[in-house]
């Protein structure tokens, strides 16, 4: 299993460079060749490859990902061992849980397919559309995300970005500045009110990000854009920041404001993973291990795609470690077989069901 996550550490997979996804897929159909000793269909997706390992129509849908955040050299070293953990580029977030996957899948016989994409880390812009279909005939969607301190996670913030841009009017800013109409003031009207959609309490974040505004700074700005995070474990919630940020009105009525983005991603909610969370836990039980304990966090992945289209899910079934997106990311490889191990008997209890 070491062996087989160094090589696909070591080939840097940064989900915008298309040829280094295409690398990284074709790598992992040949680690599946020695592994289970047949290649990995590789499927062409909206133009990104998919690693695709098992049946067509599977009742049980093993869903991870490729592609990492991190370009290529920006990680330093690349692969390193230490003190029974090992780190590198995506290890963590998520090409462990991949081979933890891989290796479960020895001696499967049913309905089981092992589904890996390569552009998750951006939103799953082209595969989106392609989870959603696979997971919707299936009985179960394990996804090998990591997990949290060893706990997997039971519910995910839904995601939504947008992009707010006003315009304004340009001027000298020492000659004529009230001939102007000033786009970075109004955008700080814009900020405060955005920023006031949150709600601490329901955990719903409301977050302004990238800001640009002006051309130089002698002249009135006549165009600042705003991106903006939002997340939430209810879909109530994201609807009510949505209307919101649609329905902005200027302070100065001469600025011209134009809201653009939306959703991204639903939330996972524990009605869709509650049920494979209890199997997941008799399935330990029987196995001796400890409780897994289950968490919700703010991050999103694919499971929350297959929830939304009805699917049962049960997410942050990879790695033990730390440290995603992180210079810091690491994985506990001394547990990566008996990860490996209980998602392997987690499988035939579903399908044996």
């Amino acid at each position: 299993m070491l062996s087989a996550l160094e090589k696909l550490v070591r080939l840097e997979s940064p989900t915008d460079d298309l040829d280094a996804c295409r690398s990284v897929i074709q790598l992992a159909s040949d680690i599946a060749q020695e592994v289970l000793g047949s290649p990995a269909q590789i499927r062409d997706v909206n133009g990104r490859p998919v690693f695709w390992w098992g049946v067509d129509k599977p009742d049980v849908v093993i869903l991870a990902h490729l592609d990492t955040v991190w370009p290529k050299g920006s990680f330093q070293p690349v692969w390193n061992i230490k003190e029974g953990t090992a780190s590198g580029p995506g290890i963590f977030d998520m090409k462990a849980g991949f081979i933890q996957a891989l290796f479960a899948m020895k001696g499967i016989d049913g309905s089981v397919a092992l589904v890996a994409t390569s552009d998750e880390e951006t939103g799953s812009t082209t595969s989106k559309d392609f989870i959603k279909e696979i997971s919707s005939k299936a009985k179960a969607v394990l996804v090998l995300e990591a997990t949290l301190n060893g706990k997997v996670k039971t519910g995910r913030k839904g995601t939504a970005m947008y992009q707010v841009k006003i315009h304004g009017k340009a001027s000298h800013a020492g000659l004529d500045p009230h001939k102007g109409i000033n786009a970075t003031v109004e955008m700080g009207h814009a900020i405060l009110a955005i920023s006031g959609l949150e709600n601490i309490d329901l955990g719903t974040t409301v977050v302004p990000t990238m800001l640009r505004s002006g051309n130089t700074t002698n002249t009135v700005p006549d165009l600042a854009i705003l991106d903006i995070d939002v997340r939430s474990f209810s879909l109530l919630e994201l609807n009510r920041v949505d209307a919101a940020i649609r329905d902005l009105k200027a302070v100065n009525p001469l600025t011209r404001y134009e809201i653009t983005g939306g959703f991204n991603r639903p939330p996972l909610e524990t009605t869709s993973t509650m049920a494979l969370y209890e199997r997941a836990e008799k399935v330990a039980k029987a196995l001796g291990m400890p409780p897994l304990g289950h968490a919700s966090v703010g991050g999103a992945s694919d499971g929350n795609f297959a929830a939304a289209a009805g699917a049962q899910v049960l997410d942050g079934l990879g790695a033990i470690g730390d440290g995603a997106h992180a210079a810091h990311e690491w994985v506990d490889i001394t547990t990566l077989q008996s990860r490996s191990a209980f998602l392997h008997a987690l499988i035939k209890d579903i399908l044996d069901d």
